[in-house]
Protein backbone atom coordinates (compact mmCIF):
# COMPACT_ATOMS: atom_id res chain seq x y z
CA UNK A 1 0.00 0.00 0.00
CA UNK A 2 1.35 3.54 -0.98
CA UNK A 3 -0.06 6.29 0.66
CA UNK A 4 0.57 10.16 0.07
CA UNK A 5 1.21 13.37 2.13
CA UNK A 6 -2.45 14.84 2.34
CA UNK A 7 -2.56 18.67 1.62
CA UNK A 8 -5.30 20.93 1.28
CA UNK A 9 -5.18 24.31 -0.91
CA UNK A 10 -7.18 27.27 -0.08
CA UNK A 11 -6.18 29.81 -3.16
CA UNK A 12 -2.10 30.00 -2.10
CA UNK A 13 -2.64 28.92 1.02
CA UNK A 14 -1.41 24.97 2.08
CA UNK A 15 -3.14 23.26 4.59
CA UNK A 16 -1.24 19.99 5.64
CA UNK A 17 -3.18 17.44 7.49
CA UNK A 18 -0.90 17.80 10.44
CA UNK A 19 -2.07 21.50 10.57
CA UNK A 20 -5.95 20.10 10.45
CA UNK A 21 -5.46 17.48 12.58
CA UNK A 22 -3.64 19.55 15.42
CA UNK A 23 -6.50 22.04 15.29
CA UNK A 24 -9.28 19.33 15.76
CA UNK A 25 -7.14 17.61 18.33
CA UNK A 26 -7.70 20.50 20.42
CA UNK A 27 -10.93 21.37 19.74
CA UNK A 28 -12.18 17.66 20.68
CA UNK A 29 -9.55 18.15 23.95
CA UNK A 30 -11.71 21.21 24.97
CA UNK A 31 -14.55 19.69 24.37
CA UNK A 32 -14.21 16.74 26.66
CA UNK A 33 -12.93 19.33 29.52
CA UNK A 34 -16.27 21.11 29.13
CA UNK A 35 -18.37 17.63 29.31
CA UNK A 36 -16.36 16.49 32.04
CA UNK A 37 -16.83 20.18 33.99
CA UNK A 38 -20.42 19.86 32.94
CA UNK A 39 -21.14 16.57 34.91
CA UNK A 40 -19.22 17.68 37.73
CA UNK A 41 -21.69 21.15 38.01
CA UNK A 42 -17.86 23.40 37.18
CA UNK A 43 -17.46 26.43 35.12
CA UNK A 44 -17.06 25.13 31.81
CA UNK A 45 -14.93 28.43 30.42
CA UNK A 46 -11.93 26.91 32.23
CA UNK A 47 -11.47 24.24 29.10
CA UNK A 48 -10.83 27.25 27.06
CA UNK A 49 -8.07 28.41 29.34
CA UNK A 50 -6.58 24.99 29.56
CA UNK A 51 -6.36 24.83 25.89
CA UNK A 52 -4.96 28.35 25.08
CA UNK A 53 -2.27 27.44 27.64
CA UNK A 54 -1.66 24.06 26.49
CA UNK A 55 -1.30 25.75 22.58
CA UNK A 56 1.33 28.37 23.76
CA UNK A 57 2.72 25.65 25.75
CA UNK A 58 3.27 22.88 23.79
CA UNK A 59 4.43 24.73 20.78
CA UNK A 60 7.12 26.32 22.47
CA UNK A 61 7.85 22.58 24.76
CA UNK A 62 7.93 20.79 21.35
CA UNK A 63 9.78 22.80 19.31
CA UNK A 64 12.88 23.44 22.37
CA UNK A 65 12.97 19.80 22.93
CA UNK A 66 13.27 19.12 19.42
CA UNK A 67 16.36 21.83 18.67
CA UNK A 68 18.08 21.05 21.96
CA UNK A 69 18.35 17.40 21.08
CA UNK A 70 19.04 17.72 17.62
CA UNK A 71 21.23 21.06 17.58
CA UNK A 72 19.79 22.18 14.71
CA UNK A 73 18.76 25.97 15.85
CA UNK A 74 17.46 27.29 13.00
CA UNK A 75 14.62 24.92 12.76
CA UNK A 76 13.07 27.29 15.21
CA UNK A 77 12.01 29.45 11.94
CA UNK A 78 10.53 26.44 10.27
CA UNK A 79 7.42 24.96 10.36
CA UNK A 80 8.73 21.47 11.32
CA UNK A 81 10.82 20.30 14.10
CA UNK A 82 8.19 19.34 16.61
CA UNK A 83 8.58 16.44 19.28
CA UNK A 84 5.92 15.40 20.90
CA UNK A 85 7.09 14.61 24.21
CA UNK A 86 8.52 18.18 24.35
CA UNK A 87 4.83 19.17 23.78
CA UNK A 88 3.42 17.63 26.40
CA UNK A 89 5.75 18.40 29.03
CA UNK A 90 5.71 22.47 27.62
CA UNK A 91 1.79 22.05 27.76
CA UNK A 92 2.22 20.84 31.64
CA UNK A 93 3.77 23.55 32.71
CA UNK A 94 2.05 26.56 30.74
CA UNK A 95 -1.45 24.64 31.94
CA UNK A 96 -0.68 24.36 35.58
CA UNK A 97 1.37 27.77 35.68
CA UNK A 98 -2.17 29.66 34.14
CA UNK A 99 -4.14 27.46 36.76
CA UNK A 100 -2.07 28.64 39.78
CA UNK A 101 -2.54 31.86 38.40
CA UNK A 102 -6.49 31.88 38.41
CA UNK A 103 -6.15 29.71 41.76
CA UNK A 104 -7.27 26.56 40.68
CA UNK A 105 -5.49 23.55 42.72
CA UNK A 106 -3.15 21.51 40.58
CA UNK A 107 -4.70 18.20 41.19
CA UNK A 108 -7.72 19.84 39.97
CA UNK A 109 -6.40 20.70 36.04
CA UNK A 110 -4.69 17.34 36.27
CA UNK A 111 -7.83 15.44 36.96
CA UNK A 112 -9.44 17.30 34.31
CA UNK A 113 -7.31 17.05 31.30
CA UNK A 114 -6.35 13.12 32.03
CA UNK A 115 -9.10 12.27 29.54
CA UNK A 116 -8.40 15.35 27.21
CA UNK A 117 -4.43 14.10 26.39
CA UNK A 118 -4.81 10.65 25.08
CA UNK A 119 -7.87 12.15 23.07
CA UNK A 120 -5.90 15.22 21.41
CA UNK A 121 -2.30 12.84 20.71
CA UNK A 122 -4.51 10.19 19.28
CA UNK A 123 -6.06 12.75 16.81
CA UNK A 124 -2.67 14.53 16.55
CA UNK A 125 -0.81 11.71 15.66
CA UNK A 126 -3.35 10.89 12.69
CA UNK A 127 -1.91 14.07 11.42
CA UNK A 128 1.40 12.75 11.22
CA UNK A 129 -0.03 10.26 9.09
CA UNK A 130 -1.20 12.53 6.85
CA UNK A 131 2.26 13.81 6.57
CA UNK A 132 3.57 10.23 6.35
CA UNK A 133 5.54 11.30 9.33
CA UNK A 134 6.93 9.11 12.29
CA UNK A 135 6.74 6.24 10.60
CA UNK A 136 7.85 2.64 11.26
CA UNK A 137 10.76 0.16 10.49
CA UNK A 138 10.55 -1.97 7.62
CA UNK A 139 7.85 -5.11 7.37
CA UNK A 140 5.88 -7.77 5.41
CA UNK A 141 2.74 -7.41 7.20
CA UNK A 142 -0.44 -6.87 5.19
CA UNK A 143 -0.90 -3.03 6.40
CA UNK A 144 2.50 -1.74 5.81
CA UNK A 145 2.87 1.15 3.82
CA UNK A 146 5.33 2.70 1.44
CA UNK A 147 5.67 6.91 1.82
CA UNK A 148 7.30 7.74 -1.24
CA UNK A 149 7.01 11.58 -0.52
CA UNK A 150 7.09 11.14 3.69
CA UNK A 151 9.50 13.06 5.75
CA UNK A 152 12.14 12.04 5.09
CA UNK A 153 10.57 9.39 2.00
CA UNK A 154 11.38 5.59 3.47
CA UNK A 155 13.59 4.53 1.04
CA UNK A 156 16.52 2.04 1.90
CA UNK A 157 19.23 5.25 2.66
CA UNK A 158 16.64 7.39 4.98
CA UNK A 159 15.98 3.63 6.95
CA UNK A 160 19.44 3.35 7.16
CA UNK A 161 19.77 6.37 8.68
CA UNK A 162 17.45 5.59 11.30
CA UNK A 163 19.84 2.34 12.26
CA UNK A 164 17.93 -0.08 9.57
CA UNK A 165 20.19 -2.68 8.20
CA UNK A 166 19.65 -4.04 4.44
CA UNK A 167 21.29 -6.82 2.80
CA UNK A 168 24.75 -5.42 0.90
CA UNK A 169 23.73 -4.70 -2.85
CA UNK A 170 19.84 -3.33 -1.78
CA UNK A 171 19.37 -0.57 -3.84
CA UNK A 172 19.19 3.29 -1.85
CA UNK A 173 16.78 5.11 -3.99
CA UNK A 174 14.12 1.41 -3.21
CA UNK A 175 10.88 2.50 -1.25
CA UNK A 176 9.82 0.12 1.47
CA UNK A 177 7.31 -0.81 3.13
CA UNK A 178 7.21 0.18 6.92
CA UNK A 179 4.56 -0.46 10.01
CA UNK A 180 2.22 2.59 10.24
CA UNK A 181 3.30 3.71 13.75
CA UNK A 182 1.00 6.48 13.74
CA UNK A 183 -1.92 4.83 13.12
CA UNK A 184 -0.81 2.10 16.18
CA UNK A 185 -0.40 5.21 18.17
CA UNK A 186 -3.71 6.31 17.37
CA UNK A 187 -5.26 3.00 18.50
CA UNK A 188 -4.18 2.34 21.76
CA UNK A 189 -4.33 6.28 22.83
CA UNK A 190 -8.01 6.12 21.93
CA UNK A 191 -8.29 2.76 24.36
CA UNK A 192 -6.92 4.70 26.46
CA UNK A 193 -9.20 7.37 26.18
CA UNK A 194 -12.12 4.91 26.56
CA UNK A 195 -10.71 3.29 29.12
CA UNK A 196 -10.26 6.70 31.82
CA UNK A 197 -13.55 8.65 30.34
CA UNK A 198 -15.20 5.53 31.77
CA UNK A 199 -13.54 5.85 34.91
CA UNK A 200 -13.82 9.71 35.44
CA UNK A 201 -16.30 8.86 38.81
CA UNK A 202 -13.82 6.88 40.21
CA UNK A 203 -13.12 6.74 44.18
CA UNK A 204 -9.83 8.03 44.50
CA UNK A 205 -8.20 11.52 45.50
CA UNK A 206 -8.49 13.92 42.90
CA UNK A 207 -5.79 13.98 40.11
CA UNK A 208 -5.94 9.91 40.73
CA UNK A 209 -7.04 9.57 37.07
CA UNK A 210 -3.60 11.77 35.39
CA UNK A 211 -1.56 9.44 37.62
CA UNK A 212 -3.68 6.00 35.67
CA UNK A 213 -2.98 8.47 32.34
CA UNK A 214 0.62 8.68 32.94
CA UNK A 215 1.45 4.69 33.28
CA UNK A 216 -0.65 3.56 30.26
CA UNK A 217 0.21 6.57 28.15
CA UNK A 218 3.78 6.07 29.05
CA UNK A 219 3.45 2.77 28.28
CA UNK A 220 1.78 2.90 25.17
CA UNK A 221 4.83 4.99 23.69
CA UNK A 222 7.69 2.48 25.15
CA UNK A 223 5.72 -0.12 23.64
CA UNK A 224 5.21 1.48 20.08
CA UNK A 225 8.67 2.84 20.06
CA UNK A 226 10.43 -0.98 19.11
CA UNK A 227 8.85 -0.50 15.97
CA UNK A 228 9.81 2.55 14.84
CA UNK A 229 12.11 3.94 12.30
CA UNK A 230 14.19 6.05 14.93
CA UNK A 231 17.95 8.21 14.55
CA UNK A 232 17.95 8.66 18.31
CA UNK A 233 18.93 5.09 19.81
CA UNK A 234 21.85 6.16 21.59
CA UNK A 235 20.93 4.13 25.05
CA UNK A 236 21.77 1.19 23.32
CA UNK A 237 18.45 -0.20 22.18
CA UNK A 238 16.05 2.27 24.31
CA UNK A 239 15.18 5.53 22.19
CA UNK A 240 15.17 9.05 23.76
CA UNK A 241 11.41 8.52 23.52
CA UNK A 242 11.20 5.28 25.51
CA UNK A 243 13.75 6.52 28.33
CA UNK A 244 10.92 9.34 28.63
CA UNK A 245 8.42 7.17 28.95
CA UNK A 246 9.85 5.20 31.62
CA UNK A 247 10.31 8.86 33.99
CA UNK A 248 6.61 9.10 32.95
CA UNK A 249 5.52 5.77 34.15
CA UNK A 250 7.17 6.47 37.60
CA UNK A 251 5.35 9.72 37.94
CA UNK A 252 2.28 8.20 37.06
CA UNK A 253 2.76 5.62 39.85
CA UNK A 254 4.22 8.11 42.46
CA UNK A 255 0.52 10.44 41.84
CA UNK A 256 -1.09 7.19 42.10
CA UNK A 257 0.20 6.04 45.66
CA UNK A 258 0.31 9.48 46.60
CA UNK A 259 -3.54 10.38 45.31
CA UNK A 260 -5.35 7.24 46.38
CA UNK A 261 -6.88 8.10 48.95
CA UNK A 262 -10.65 9.24 48.44
CA UNK A 263 -9.86 13.49 49.33
CA UNK A 264 -11.48 15.64 46.71
CA UNK A 265 -9.36 18.99 46.41
CA UNK A 266 -10.86 22.54 46.90
CA UNK A 267 -13.59 23.88 44.22
CA UNK A 268 -12.34 27.82 43.96
CA UNK A 269 -13.89 30.55 42.45
CA UNK A 270 -12.24 29.62 38.54
CA UNK A 271 -14.31 26.43 39.22
CA UNK A 272 -17.87 27.68 40.15
CA UNK A 273 -20.11 28.35 37.66
CA UNK A 274 -21.31 31.75 37.32
CA UNK A 275 -24.64 31.43 39.15
CA UNK A 276 -23.19 30.37 42.02
CA UNK A 277 -20.46 32.63 42.19
CA UNK A 278 -23.10 35.08 42.16
CA UNK A 279 -24.44 33.72 45.15
CA UNK A 280 -21.17 33.23 46.84
CA UNK A 281 -20.48 36.83 46.55
CA UNK A 282 -24.26 37.81 47.87
CA UNK A 283 -24.88 35.52 50.48
CA UNK A 284 -28.16 37.85 52.15
CA UNK A 285 -29.80 37.43 48.94
CA UNK A 286 -32.56 34.64 47.65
Amino acid sequence: MTIYPFTLHLGPLPITGYGLMMMVSFFMAMWSIQVDLKSRGMNEDYAADIIFAAVIGGIIGAKLWYVLFSGEWDSLFRRGGFVWYGGFLGGVVAVLLNGWRKGVPARWTCELTATAVPLGHALGRVGCFLVNDDYGIPSTLPWAMKFPEGLPPTTVANLEQMHVTFPPGTNPAEVIAVHPTQLYETALLLLVFWWLWRRRDHRHGTGWLFGMYLVLGGAERFLVEFVRAKDDRVFGPLSLAQLTSVGLILMGVYLLRRWREPVTALVTAALQRPTEKTAAAAPGKR
